[in-house]
This record gives C-alpha cells, sequence and structure tokens, in this order.
C-alpha cells in the first residue's frame, strides 16, 4: 500500500506541470552559467598565455640587448648561465648561426617549425627531457641578430596546459553539479507540492463523498502551504456553518408555519361542517388574515435580510445623524413601554453623524428598542445611548430584564433562534438577524455586555474619515 502510494506520488510529480516548467527553466539557466563560466574559462587561460607569452617576450628582449652591449661573447656568457641555473630549468634557449647551426643553449638543434626572422611556435624537442613518458611541448620566441645569426628564447608550457585543462575540468564539473543540484532540488519541491497539492485534493474528495466535516491536514511548518490549508479549513468551517444554518433556518421555517397553517386548516374545517354564519365566518375570516399576516411579515423579514446581505447598499449610503434616529425610535416606542408601566428614555446630548443608510439604521434601532421593552421587566427602565468613544460612534440600549447568557451571544443572531425562555413568547426569532446584517453592512462591531441585571447591547460604529484617510472598520 504504502510503495502503491509513492509510486503514484512519484508518476504525478513526473507528470505535473511546475516539473515541467522547473526543467525548462532549469535548462535557461544552465545554458547562460555554461556560457558564463566558458567565458571565464576562455579569459583565465588566455590570460595565463599572455603573460606567460609576455614573459618569453621580455626575456628575449634582454637577452638582445646583452648581445648590443656585450656582443657574441657576452650574449654565450648569460645563454650558458641559464642553462646551468636551476631557477631557470623550463626555460628553453638556444643561439644558432646564420645557417642555424647551435651555438649555445640547450636544444640540440634549431626547430623546424620556427622560420623566417622572427616570430612564435610551439614544437616538440627530443632532447628536452628524454625520460618523460610524454615529451613536454615547448613554445618560444625567436628574433634573427644583426651579425645573421638566430636567437630564441621559450619555455616548457606544459604546465601551463594542464593548468588549463584542469580549469576546463573545475569548470565542467561545477556545470554538472548545478544541474545536479537543481535537477535534486527541483524533484523535491515539485514532489513536496504535488503532496501538498494532493493532500488538498484527497480533502476534496472525501468532502464530496463524505460531507464537509474533513479538513485539510496542517504539517505546522507555518509555510505557504499551511497558510492555504488553513484558508481553505476556515473557508469549509464557513461553509459547513452556512449550510448548519440553512438546516437551521429551514427547520425552523418548517416549525413556524406548521402552527399557523394548522391552525388555519383546523378553522376551515370547522367552518366547512357548519351552517353558514355572517358573523362567525367574519370573524373566521379576521383571523385566517391574522395568521396570513404573520406568515407574510416572517417571509417579508427573510427577504429583507437577504437583501441586506446579497445586495450591495454601501453605495447609497449618506451622511446620518444616529443620535437623531435613536430620537425617534424612543418617540415610536415610548406608548409601548408606558403600557408595559416602564420607563424608556434616551441619552444623546450633541449629534453623532456615521455613514449609513438610515432607514435600515432605524429598523436596527427598533428591532433592538423592542427587544429590551419585550423581554425586559415589568415596570422595567431601557436606556437608549448614543455617544462617541475612541474615534466611533457607539449606539448603546440596555435593560433591566433578566439578560442574554454570554454562551448564546454568538447564537442569537442566527435566523429563527430563540431562547428557551422565549419560545412562548411572540415573535419569529429574525429581529436580531437584521440587527446582525445592518451591523455588518456599515461595518459596525456589535458588543454585548451583563447588565446586572439585564443586557447592554452596544454597536460600535466607525466614523467617517477625513479626506485621504482611512475608515476604521470592525467585523461584526
Amino acid at each position: 500500500m504504502g510503495s502503491g502510494l509513492v509510486s503514484g506520488l512519484l508518476a504525478k510529480t513526473l507528470r505535473s506541470t511546475t516539473l515541467k516548467l522547473a526543467l525548462i527553466w532549469i535548462g535557461i539557466f544552465g545554458a547562460v552559467v555554461a556560457a558564463l563560466l566558458f567565458y571565464v574559462y576562455l579569459s583565465a587561460s588566455s590570460y595565463v598565455r599572455s603573460r606567460s607569452d609576455h614573459a618569453m617576450q621580455t626575456e628575449l628582449a634582454g637577452l638582445q640587448k646583452t648581445y648590443a652591449d656585450l656582443g657574441r661573447g657576452g650574449l654565450l656568457a648569460i645563454i650558458g648561465q641559464r642553462c646551468a641555473d636551476k631557477r631557470f630549468e623550463s626555460g628553453v634557449y638556444l643561439l644558432a648561426d646564420a645557417s642555424f647551426a647551435p651555438l649555445a643553449g640547450n636544444l640540440d638543434a634549431w626547430p623546424s617549425v620556427l622560420h623566417g626572422s622572427s616570430g612564435w611556435g610551439n614544437f616538440i624537442a627530443r632532447e628536452w627531457k628524454p625520460a618523460a613518458v610524454n615529451r613536454p611541448m615547448l613554445r618560444a620566441t625567436f628574433a634573427t641578430l644583426p651579425d645573421g645569426s638566430h636567437l630564441l628564447a621559450g619555455e616548457d608550457i606544459d604546465d601551463i596546459d594542464e593548468f588549463v585543462d584542469q580549469i576546463k575540468i573545475a569548470l565542467a564539473l561545477s556545470i554538472l553539479l548545478i544541474f545536479v543540484i537543481a535537477g535534486v532540488a527541483t524533484v523535491s519541491v515539485t514532489r513536496r507540492t504535488v503532496g501538498r497539492i494532493e493532500a488538498i485534493n484527497a480533502t476534496s474528495r472525501a468532502i464530496m463523498l463524505m460531507g464537509l466535516g474533513k479538513r485539510i491536514p496542517l504539517r505546522g511548518t507555518r509555510d505557504e502551504w499551511d497558510q492555504l490549508a488553513a484558508n481553505l479549513n476556515s473557508m469549509l468551517e464557513r461553509i459547513e456553518g452556512l449550510m448548519a444554518e440553512v438546516k437551521q433556518v429551514t427547520d425552523s421555517v418548517a416549525h413556524d408555519l406548521r402552527t399557523p397553517l394548522a391552525r388555519m386548516r383546523g378553522r376551515l374545517e370547522k367552518a366547512y361542517g357548519r351552517p353558514h354564519d355572517g358573523g362567525h365566518d367574519k370573524s373566521l375570516i379576521g383571523d385566517l388574515l391574522a395568521d396570513l399576516d404573520g406568515v407574510l411579515r416572517m417571509f417579508s423579514s427573510l427577504m429583507r435580510i437577504s437583501r441586506i446581505e446579497t445586495i450591495d447598499r454601501t453605495a447609497a449610503f449618506r451622511t446620518v445623524n444616529l443620535a437623531e434616529i435613536a430620537s425617534e425610535v424612543v418617540e415610536l416606542f415610548d406608548a409601548a413601554a408606558e403600557d408595559k408601566g416602564g420607563l424608556l428614555d434616551i441619552v444623546a446630548d450633541q449629534p453623532v453623524s456615521i455613514m449609513g443608510d438610515k432607514d435600515l439604521l432605524f429598523d436596527a434601532v427598533a428591532n433592538l428598542v423592542d427587544n429590551a421593552i419585550k423581554h425586559g421587566r415589568e415596570a422595567g427602565h431601557v436606556t437608549v445611548e448614543v455617544t462617541e468613544s475612541d474615534g466611533c460612534a457607539v449606539l448603546s440600549i440596555a435593560d433591566d430584564g433578566c439578560g442574554i447568557p454570554s454562551n448564546e451571544h454568538q447564537h442569537v443572531f442566527k435566523r429563527f433562534y430563540r431562547l428557551e425562555r422565549n419560545r412562548r413568547t411572540p415573535g419569529n426569532g429574525l429581529g436580531l438577524s437584521l440587527v446582525g446584517a445592518v451591523a455588518r453592512l456599515h461595518g459596525a462591531r456589535i458588543e454585548m455586555l451583563d447588565n446586572a441585571p439585564g443586557l447592554t447591547f452596544r454597536l460600535w460604529f466607525p466614523l467617517p474619515a477625513p479626506k485621504g484617510a482611512m475608515s476604521k472598520e470592525y467585523p461584526a
């Protein structure tokens, strides 16, 4: 099983586009490096040879000067000294008469490859290091003296050729090593890349077969692949959460519709089986219309939340006074608070401007105030406050009811979600979903605090940014 998995991964590695592109770029890079190293080789060998030729030319010029100063006798003496001195053991010297007969030096005969009155040449001399297995290559420069004799100065260049060959071998090995390292690195990186991609593919296949519960494994390297896997896992969690919310919404819609529809059917059954009575029929129709209005209101709220979440309404944002909106809501619900024997007041000493949609903000604040009155205690006190704090506009609604448990804070924004103690009270659990949608649209941060007793619900809105500056936004 393990060998099959390894061979399959190797096959995918060899077929991968990453490997093909990497090999193409390795070829291009290798060609450039090879050209560069070849240039280095030519430059180095040319430099070494030119230095050697310059030394030989300098030596020949010195011998010619000796001939000019001391004559042939002085030249014969200096050539003898050079041949006897071990420091010049690699040097080649020869003085020959006009007929090329040797007069002095360490060569037995004038090299046949050297023609003319002056020049350069490479040759092999039998008498030069006769014990050597391979005759060394000699290089010399020569000139014709004023008396017609011929002077030659040169040296053994086998060491130079050997050095140049070593440079050639070193550069060739360097190119080979570069290709080997690049090839190994390419296969290794490609295999790692293919392995991580295959992990993502395997997880994707598992999700398609078994559901959204699978996650891409992380290796703890904190590299870009782990970051990608973490982002994909977050996306999967979000999708799973959304799917759960869809299921919960579907179940809640079915549950909330079943009661009014069953009630309407029961009433119609009773009306169908009894004689017609104008007054009773009118009352029945009124009850049916009330039930239908409740159902329609529920669907209207759902559609409104969906429109807020799917349609970009920020283009219609204008500067609005949050304190004024809160005052209008308080004025609207003041009578409802009095009917319950409670008190609803507002603290808004000065205008607080934000960018937003006035109608949506009004609906959100109205839902919060309605919840505070509805779920607060009898003869309770609800306070609405609008202030500026830490560069934000803050809307607070505080009541003295029974509050919301901290472990329920993240759930109350789900559609149709209701606390167990509120199951028997009127409502459909969409009010805070609308508030959450409006908050996200306006970049507001939601905060719920224990009011001991009761709950303080806060919305932190970013203030309009000055021209050329960025506004502060909070995730809902």
